[in-house]
C-alpha cells in the first residue's frame, strides 16, 4: 500500500505549474492546437486521429484538474497515473521523429529528436511533485526490510 507523503512548498508550487500546464495542454486538444496534436498519433493507431486527439484532450484536462485537487494518498497515486500517462504518449513523440513532422516549432529533425528526451523528465516531475517517488522508496525499502 503507498503511504500518504508530506510534500514541501517547492514540489507543491511544481505540482501547480504541471497541472496548470496539463490543463492548458488538454484545452489546446480540443482547441487551438488541435492540428498540431493530430501529427503526434502514430499512423498504428487504429482510431481516427482527430478522434484520438479529443479524448486525450479531456484526459489531459481530468488528469490537470486531479493533480491540482487531490490529497494523500490518492495524489501520490494521480503522480503514478500522470507518469504512466506521459510514458503512453510518448510514442507518438516518436512517431513525430520518425516521420519528420513539424508541429509546435518543432520544424527539424534536431528538435524533434531533443524533445524526446523531455518526456523522462515529465515523468520525473509527476512523480517528484506528487511526493510519489518518495513513497515509492519507503515501499521499496519496506520491502528489502
Amino acid at each position: 500500500m503507498l503511504e500518504n507523503t508530506h510534500t514541501t512548498t517547492l514540489q507543491n508550487i511544481a505540482r501547480g505549474v504541471l497541472g496548470t500546464f496539463m490543463l492548458v495542454a488538454g484545452t489546446g486538444h480540443l482547441t487551438f492546437a488541435r492540428q498540431e496534436f493530430q501529427a503526434q498519433v502514430p499512423d498504428f493507431v487504429p482510431l481516427d486521429k482527430d478522434s484520438v486527439v479529443l479524448a486525450s484532450g479531456v484526459v489531459e484536462i481530468g488528469l490537470g484538474l486531479a493533480l491540482l485537487a487531490l490529497k494523500g494518498r490518492n495524489r501520490v497515486r494521480m503522480g503514478i497515473g500522470l507518469a504512466a500517462f506521459y510514458a503512453a504518449v510518448f510514442p507518438g513523440n516518436i512517431h513525430q521523429y520518425t516521420h519528420h513532422i513539424s508541429a509546435f516549432g518543432l520544424d527539424t529533425d534536431a528538435k524533434r529528436f531533443g524533445r524526446l528526451f523531455f518526456q523522462p523528465v515529465l515523468m520525473g516531475w509527476a512523480l517528484w511533485s506528487t511526493g510519489a517517488l518518495q513513497a515509492l522508496r519507503k515501499r521499496g525499502t519496506k520491502a528489502v526490510e
